[in-house]
């Protein structure tokens, strides 16, 4: 989202309070569960009468009645890196790409042909806490489109010659990675900065775990770990609640019921202390990635946080690309997983300065606390853009599986305009004060060009 770019203006004429802010104090301890968290957010919860929540033989479904013609279907494969080891990573993406290749009902080229008569289109999202396996098609191609998501999910082919096509593809994909710095970046970022935690792993993989992929494993992580405990459904569009329980029914629920116990991760090793790691490269500007490990998903520090990050990224941007003009690229983060964190990202070729103003605007952010009445343009503006970015039906389902996942109920959502608009100025600085701290960088370009404990003294 670029909404740093357009809350500029209302960023940058912040005022701050004359009195510095105490010194930081011990972090207050995370909320014990989602349900916890749900008690004590600050607005109370209202009712979502279009949107319901109900089991179909062991699958859990979400559902969101719309009148647009569309439908969407999400199904999240629940645990994403917490299911695989470094040896395995990557395996659910590439398992779920070799199903468009056949299955039992429709073998071979003849899936392709019958999905684009549907005029549908079937997508894989991998992410850290699951994958995302996808269906968008209209009400009225909604049976035939239907037959092909489950035919592929339940029974797969998994032919020999079409797991070495996937494989071979997957592995030149990512191979590519290390000629792309800001993908290496990203990359190595997060292997650097959640060293010792899951997600340190890659959802996608890389090419040297998937290009060890075999069928055997492939077989055998389709059998195990496709099972209905691990499934969360959320469907958004015109299609009604009857209808959505038969096509569950006859499909998903016949799926062994599995184990599978979704948990918000633990935060043991996750960016346990500042860090760096630098790689030399000769390039024409330098890529600086850092990460700082946040707070479960369901604490009430969450809203301050993403109010915080956005004042942050408005200020860098002021300061940093319009007013210095030291870079085309700079951003505070925040990244919506269970275990919630936060980064900061330039591209510079004058890396010291560029990174003595961003510690300076964090330091600010720490230290200052900004008025509380100034922060309601900002809010709303925030809002305004949010929505905007996650209007589609997709988005929809993402909101919903999140509020479900992280915070115990979907209805959860329905307290985020409420929670952003009660946020302090005081929070602000809190929030900033007690995460945005102990970074972990990496660093891409020239090493001369930036001295290590000016990336050390985030």
């Amino acid at each position: 989202m670029n909404a740093h770019r357009l809350l500029l203006p209302l960023v940058a004429a912040l005022p701050l309070a004359a009195q510095r802010a105490p010194a930081p104090s011990a972090p207050r301890p995370a909320p014990p569960s989602a349900a916890t968290s749900a008690v004590t957010s600050a607005a109370a919860p209202t009712a979502d009468t279009g949107t319901v929540r109900f089991d179909v033989d062991g699958v859990r479904v979400i559902h969101r009645r719309t009148t647009t013609g569309l439908v969407v279907a999400n199904l999240y494969l629940l645990g994403g890196v917490r299911l695989v080891t470094p040896a395995t990573a990557g395996i659910e993406p590439m398992l779920l790409e070799i199903t468009e290749r056949g299955t039992v009902g429709f073998p071979g080229d003849s899936l392709r042909r019958a999905m684009a008569r549907t005029g549908s289109a079937i997508g894989v999202v991998p992410h850290e806490d699951y994958t995302v396996y996808a269906l968008r098609t209209t009400r009225a191609q909604l049976a035939p489109a239907w037959r092909i998501y489950a035919d592929r999910l339940l029974r797969p082919t998994l032919r020999e010659a079409d797991v070495a096509f996937v494989r071979e593809q997957r592995v030149a994909g990512l191979a590519q990675v290390a000629d792309d710095p800001d993908a290496l970046l990203e990359s190595l970022a997060d292997s650097v900065a959640f060293a010792g935690h899951p997600y340190g792993l890659s959802p996608v993989g890389t090419a040297a775990s998937v290009a060890r992929l075999t069928r055997e494993q492939l077989v055998a992580f389709q059998r195990e770990q496709m099972v209905r405990s691990r499934l969360l459904l959320v469907v958004v569009g015109d299609v009604d609640r009857a209808t959505l329980e038969g096509l569950v029914r006859r499909s998903f629920a016949t799926l062994p019921m599995g184990d599978y116990r979704w948990t918000l991760p633990e935060a043991t090793g996750a960016l346990s202390g500042s860090g760096l790691h630098v790689v030399s490269q000769r390039l024409p500007t330098n890529y600086i990635l850092g990460w700082w490990s946040g707070p479960p998903a369901g604490s009430s520090d969450l809203p301050a946080l993403r109010v915080a990050t956005a004042i942050l990224s408005g200020r860098l941007f002021a300061e940093v690309r319009s007013r210095r003009n030291l870079t085309y690229a700079v951003e505070a983060r925040l990244r919506d997983r269970a275990l919630v964190s936060g980064g900061l990202y330039v591209t510079t070729t004058r890396p010291e300065e560029t990174l003595r103003i961003m510690r300076d605007e964090l330091r600010n952010l720490q230290t200052y606390t900004i008025k509380t009445e100034a922060l309601a343009p900002l809010i709303q503006q925030f809002l305004t853009e949010y929505f905007l970015d996650n209007e589609t039906s997709g988005a929809q389902a993402d909101f919903l599986a999140r509020a479900e996942l992280y915070r115990g109920d979907f209805r959860a959502g329905d307290r985020f305009i409420a929670e952003l608009q009660a946020v302090t100025g005081e929070e602000v600085r809190r929030v900033a004060q007690q995460w945005m701290t102990r970074l972990r960088f990496t660093y891409i370009g020239n090493p001369q060009q930036v001295n290590r404990f000016t990336l050390l003294g985030f």
